[in-house]
């Protein structure tokens, strides 16, 4: 009764809750076929939202392509225009040039023999003149009649206003901020008469002057005055933008300025919306981003183009000159400081890049020059007459009176004993380079700069070589003080100038030199500022702003001499120090004039530490010689030879001058540590003197025959030792020279001499038309253009007058002379039978341009068949993943062509057999797939019930369910995906199963894939004959486990993954002690050798 009293209320809530349940079923029921019916609204409502956005992006599509389209059009019109307005200025410049000097005739003519178009142009410019010239002297012909005066009156009162004669006497009204001074109004009205002639220039100014300003107010005249605000193109270093776009905000601020150079997706979105579309006046970059961007900017058709720093582009041959000679402009503008630094040709490079239709040919310019019979004198006033017209150069000492000349003076200081250590260091470890007894030209000769580098290094600090600074630890001592001759001086030198109230701008060509001062300026509690190549344009900027503020604190201002000597105004200082010295004297030049330039109220003291009886007075010498010759050539006009780089016999004398004081321990260093700063600027004046009245006396022959003058590396008490040195090698500097041993690591050089085996011989291209296309096979133009193209080639050859040179080379290695002339022969014979494209051809030609894949380039055609070998040749969607800016639609249609016509494209058998490969392999993988999915499927737990029939000649490692285990992450994650074996990897470190398995847990993905690619070759196998499934041989037998509380193989997939406690692979002692060694090496089964491996 009483369990009956218990059951019945137990039963009546047992069906309230059902009751409940149902109730709940009904009303979740409800609520999920409204969610359903939601959904279902909601999924129509997204597939016309996506119909919408495809129809927007449809239509952005074709906005897009008609812009494109439209600036297409506006850039062609404008080059069409600027090409029509540059021919009509050919005349005037031509009468403009010849009005200088009749020395420009010579060029004229040679440009007359050479260029067809050129000729006919001045042969209509002299027929008109031609009358008047040869009228006879008193006759009437050749005078104007009244018809003809009346006309040149009214044409003059028409152009009462005509500005042709413009001329600024006071600085212009639109500069704002400031004014121009008398020489900068010079140079603005220079610059206005060589743009009404038609003539490009060099405005050669030497820095400080000021150059920036009056470029600026000269693009301002070119906006105000005559009506033509842009497109200027004005390229400057990178490191002088932010200089560049602080002035045209300063005295043009109504200029606008569109600064280009941002990170590669800022400046496509730049690109984009301001470039093309011409939103700019000015157009501001640097020499990268006209490599980079070189594309967009070739389209336009500059008013100006502006280079700063100019003498970048001297080599002609350099990818900087030739890409900017592509921009088309209809006038160019070089800003330099250093127009000619080296030799003639560079002059020709400058002058070819300002007018090239006169100066095409460097032959004739450099031969015109140098076969003048030694005369001097005419080659000097003949390099006057070319430059004139072209380069404005101004020296500040004719220009600007308020700013005082700088004293330079070179501070001689000598080694200390660590030092002296180090430099006899250097000369010892490779005495053979410095007795000149070692190695081949070339070797030798990069031995001796490494030689040069080091002993440069040592001259500065001996800490800038490892282990030579005491420590660890390193402490901030007076030792870096004590241990270099030049910061004994710098201590002393600095304390004066701190005394004086001057500030000092510290030179070092190595920023570790650089390292080395900032720990002795917070040793001495000296404020201090550092630019050098590493910093970056924010910092570079805030430096100077800081250093250059009222009441700065700042006392040194520490620079690298290539990353500080441009671009940087730096007036606040007035003393200028100069650690060591360039090779380039110009370089140390414009850091100098970081400080000596305009707006300086203070006397500028420039201090250059020399090593005394040391390789750094011969690197001096040799700048004091080369700016010697920049002299002689600048600003006098004469001719100066090439000066190359340090030949090895320089170099050796450089390492050799001083070499024995080096050995021998003077006195004459102590006496320069304690001699007062006084006495060592008073010494330093004299021999700074006495240098430069050495090479003021020298004339161009002298300075072009300064090495051998000075004293060659065999020259010793006035007699030339190379000849006995060779003879017998008594000749020696420091110590014996060890024997030498040659070693040839060229093997292509040597094989090539010995074999004799003779160089290519240079291919000659024949010419083609500027515009011509160039027309690639993958691109699949239509071959009837190619045939309209190939006639349009013949009949450009045959207008210029081209003849066919004879085959030679590899071409004529199997033909005979008489195959060579009759192939030459046919080949001349079609050019001079070639007819131009009637007009119906050429618009035809344009409409056959439109019918091929004009924007795939070889990289897309790559990337489009190596895709096809990856996915397939039907997968367009991958495909189009992996080309940059390609859609679907455009892979289709590229695809449909290109199977069509892949006959047509070189090499396309080896094309078409990969892509086929490829795909024979993605079905062998598929259909390893399919037969892994059939087998797997045949099993309800196939972690548990799968059998795996192994190969009988194969040692196996691993047990049966962890390859069961295998089989199915490889099935279930897809065979041959990307990454499978990673991700199989990562499955088994998830999975419980294997929490203590540390050899299945250590298996790198190679070996995994071994491994599951021999288990797919025994699955496949006994899936093939269809046969139960069994061991055959003990050795192949799965390992026996010790297993606790494993589950049922009744239990779902994910219970046996989850669930499943790990196994045991420690095998018994007992069993392992009993087996035999014969037991256990042929036993896989055998559990001690494997527990062994895997501890």
């Amino acid at each position: 009764m009483k369990s009956n009293s218990v059951s019945t209320p137990t039963r009546n809530s047992h069906r309230f809750a059902v009751a409940m349940d149902r109730e709940e079923i009904d009303r979740v029921s409800e609520d999920e076929a409204m969610h359903s019916a939601d959904e279902q609204t909601e999924t129509m409502s997204k597939k016309d939202l996506e119909k919408i956005q495809k129809a927007e992006r449809k239509v952005q599509r074709e906005q897009d392509r008609a812009l494109i389209k439209q600036q297409k059009e506006t850039f062609e019109q404008d080059l069409i225009q600027m090409d029509k307005d540059k021919l009509a200025d050919t005349s005037n410049r031509i009468s403009y040039l010849l009005g200088q000097t009749e020395l420009f005739k010579h060029f004229i003519d040679l440009k007359k023999a050479k260029d067809p178009e050129f000729a006919r142009l001045m042969k209509e410019r002299s027929e008109g003149q031609k009358d008047k010239v040869n009228a006879p002297k008193g006759s009437r012909q050749g005078r104007k009649t009244e018809k003809e005066e009346d006309q040149e009156l009214l044409n003059d009162e028409e152009n009462e206003n005509d500005d042709s004669s413009f001329v600024f006497t006071e600085s212009p009204g639109y500069i704002k901020n400031g004014i121009l001074r008398d020489y900068q109004i010079q140079g603005l009205n220079w610059m206005v008469s060589l743009y009404k002639n038609g003539i490009n220039g060099i405005l050669a100014d030497e820095m400080g002057l000021g150059k920036t300003l009056q470029t600026i107010s000269f693009l301002g005249y070119l906006k105000h005055v005559q009506g033509v605000p842009g497109p200027h193109l004005v390229i400057v270093p990178k490191s002088t933008l932010h200089n560049w776009k602080n002035e045209f905000n300063k005295w043009l601020p109504d200029a606008n300025v569109f600064l280009l150079h941002a990170h590669k997706e800022e400046r496509g979105e730049m690109i984009r919306t301001t470039l093309l579309t011409q939103k700019f006046d000015v157009c501001l970059t640097s020499y990268d981003i006209c490599l980079l961007e070189k594309t967009h900017i070739k389209k336009f058709a500059w008013q100006y183009i502006v280079i700063d720093e100019a003498h970048r582009i001297k080599n002609e041959n350099s990818q900087l000159s030739q890409i900017i000679r592509t921009f088309n402009s209809k006038n160019r503008l070089l800003i330099t400081g250093t127009p000619l630094q080296n030799n003639l040709h560079e002059l020709w490079a400058l002058l070819n890049f300002l007018l090239p239709d006169v100066f095409s040919s460097s032959e004739d310019f450099d031969s015109w020059f140098e076969n003048q019979g030694g005369d001097q004198d005419k080659v000097v006033e003949q390099l006057h007459k070319v430059l004139r017209p072209f380069l404005l150069r101004r020296i500040k000492a004719d220009v600007e009176k308020s700013l005082l000349p700088k004293k330079e003076i070179n501070l001689y200081v000598g080694l200390t004993p660590m030092q002296r250590k180090w430099y006899q260091r250097i000369l010892e470890k490779d005495i053979d380079a410095v007795n000149g007894a070692g190695g081949n030209k070339r070797e030798g000769k990069t031995r001796l700069l490494n030689i040069v580098m080091q002993l440069r290094k040592c001259c500065n600090h001996p800490y800038l070589f490892d282990g030579a600074e005491p420590g660890p630890p390193y402490t901030t001592d007076q030792h870096i003080v004590d241990n270099a001759g030049k910061m004994v001086v710098l201590d002393k030198l600095l304390q004066r100038m701190k005394e004086k109230g001057s500030r000092v701008l510290l030179f070092s060509q190595m920023s570790r030199v650089l390292d080395i001062l900032e720990d002795y300026c917070n040793f001495r509690g000296y404020e201090y500022c550092r630019i050098d190549g590493q910093t970056n344009h924010e910092d570079r900027v805030s430096a100077i702003d800081e250093y250059n503020k009222p009441d700065s604190s700042k006392f040194i201002f520490l620079l690298t001499t290539r990353a500080g000597g441009l671009g940087i105004n730096l007036v606040t200082a007035d003393i200028v120090v100069l650690y060591d010295s360039d090779w380039n004297p110009q370089v140390d030049l414009q850091a100098q004039d970081r400080a000596h330039r305009i707006g300086q109220k203070k006397q500028v003291y420039v201090y250059r530490f020399v090593t005394e009886n040391g390789i750094e007075e011969k690197v001096l010498e040799r700048a004091a010689q080369k700016l010697r010759l920049d002299q002689l050539v600048i600003q006098q006009g004469h001719m100066a030879h090439q000066q190359k780089t340090a030949n090895k016999d320089e170099l050796l004398t450089m390492i050799q001058h001083g070499a024995a004081e080096v050995f021998q321990d003077t006195a004459a260093d102590k006496s320069t540590f304690d001699a007062d700063i006084d006495q060592i600027i008073a010494r330093g004046q004299e021999k700074t003197s006495e240098l430069n009245q050495k090479f003021a006396t020298y004339g161009l022959d002298d300075l072009q025959n300064f090495s051998s003058k000075d004293g060659s590396a065999y020259d010793w008490q006035g007699e030339d030792w190379s000849h006995k040195r060779k003879a017998d090698g008594s000749l020696l500097w420091i110590a014996p020279a060890k024997r030498e041993r040659k070693a040839n690591y060229a093997v292509d050089d040597y094989y090539r001499d010995a074999l004799r085996v003779a160089p290519k011989a240079p291919t000659v291209r024949a010419p083609r038309p500027p515009k011509a296309l160039n027309i690639n096979d993958f691109q699949f133009y239509p071959p009837r253009l190619t045939e309209l193209q190939d006639r349009e080639i013949l009949f450009y050859r045959k207008s210029i007058g081209y003849r066919v040179p004879k085959a030679i080379g590899a071409e004529a290695a199997n033909m005979t002379d008489e195959e060579l002339e009759e192939q030459q022969q046919h080949e001349q014979a079609l050019i001079d039978t070639a007819e131009p494209l009637t007009e119906d051809e050429v618009a035809e030609k344009e409409r056959l341009l439109e019918e091929g894949f004009e924007n795939w380039s070889k990289r897309d055609f790559i990337s489009f068949y190596k895709a096809c070998e990856k996915f397939g040749r039907s997968n367009h969607a991958e495909i189009a993943s992996e080309l940059e800016n390609k859609t679907v639609q455009e892979v289709k249609a590229y695809s449909k062509v290109f199977w069509k016509r892949y006959t047509e494209v070189a090499d396309h058998e080896r094309i078409v057999a990969a892509i086929e490969k490829g795909e024979s392999k993605l079905q062998r993988q598929s259909d390893i797939q399919e037969q892994l999915s059939a087998v797997i499927h045949r099993h309800r737990v196939p972690l548990q019930q799968l059998k795996i029939t192994y190969n009988q000649t194969k040692t196996k490692n691993y047990t049966e369910e962890e390859d069961r285990f295998l089989i199915v992450m490889l099935e279930r994650l897809g065979y041959g995906t990307d990454d499978v074996y990673d991700r199989i990897r990562d499955e088994i470190r998830k999975s419980p199963l294997f929490r203590f398995d540390w050899f299945l847990k250590s298996r790198t993905p190679l070996e995994l894939s071994r491994r599951c690619t021999y288990l797919v070759k025994c699955l496949i196998a006994d899936d093939k004959s269809d046969e139960p499934v069994k061991t055959t041989k003990k050795e192949e037998a799965p390992v026996k486990k010790t297993t606790k509380g494993i589950t049922s193989s009744r239990a779902s997939p994910a219970v046996s993954l989850k669930a499943s406690p790990a196994t045991s692979r420690k095998a018994s002692p007992a069993v392992s002690s009993r087996a035999s060694p014969a037991s256990n090496k042929a036993s896989p089964a055998s559990t001690s050798s494997r527990s062994s491996r895997r501890k």
